[in-house]
């Protein structure tokens, strides 16, 4: 039986690491503040994610509650080459799903609700979150109403959180119409002296940077378009 059943691809290392290389030489142009990339790996396969870090990606995203469970467990059984990951939650999230995530997730990026940030708190206590805003008005696209947004860090550091900053996902668009939100996101987590800035995905992450983003995450760029039906396990 191997020890190692999430065996990294020799040519997807090879891909992302040269993908990554490129991304982070582009932003190095635009701005001169460190920028962390996070390898959305949701929807792929464990094998994919063990390539991101065989390439030196140390922080990995995921937006289902039950997929990252399932890698983050995989992993701490068969550790695979690379740096040690750190999980990021990033997608919408339900508070009766909170539990599977609390023992993996490093970073929590949507918190958007109260009760959310209660749950969170309750079984993660201490957690880094970001507080999500909504900068699409679509429902169902999660975040909270930005005017709404200084009440609910003072209510998640109320809960005992540490709020490390603000997220936002771009309304869908050309990365020019994402500009305004970028800026208005980041703006505002300057107003409420939050460092971190989580906005920017493949398709808008040079804007994101221009305006300020800490943290992009980003997917397609990186790994290749995801499988058109997600994995079993899911």
């Amino acid at each position: 039986m191997t020890s190692d059943p999430v065996a990294a691809d020799p040519v997807l290392v090879e891909q992302i690491s040269g993908r990554s290389a490129a991304l982070r030489s582009r932003w190095r142009e635009l701005t001169d503040r460190d920028v962390r990339l996070v390898c959305v790996t949701k929807a792929h396969g464990p094998e994919v994610a063990a390539a991101a870090l065989a390439a030196g990606l140390a922080d990995l995203g995921e937006n289902y509650a039950q997929e990252l469970a399932a890698k983050a467990a995989l992993f701490a059984l068969h550790p695979p080459a690379g740096p040690v990951p750190r999980w990021h939650f990033i997608g919408q999230l339900q508070r009766n799903k909170v539990r599977l995530v609390a023992p993996h997730a490093d970073w929590w990026h949507t918190v958007d609700r109260p009760p959310l940030a209660d749950e969170v708190a309750r079984r993660a206590p201490g957690a880094s979150v970001f507080v999500q805003l909504d900068l699409a008005g679509i429902p169902g696209r999660g975040g909270c109403d930005p005017a709404e947004a200084p009440a609910l860090v003072a209510h998640a550091r109320a809960a005992g959180l540490d709020v490390v900053g603000l997220m936002g996902v771009a309304p869908p668009g050309t990365p020019e119409e994402a500009r305004p939100g970028f800026r208005l996101l980041v703006q505002m987590a300057d107003d409420l002296g939050l460092p971190e800035r989580s906005i920017g995905m493949s398709g808008d992450a040079d804007v994101a940077v221009e305006e300020g983003a800490t943290v992009v995450r980003v997917g397609s760029a990186l790994v290749g378009p995801r499988p058109a039906v997600r994995p079993r396990s899911q």
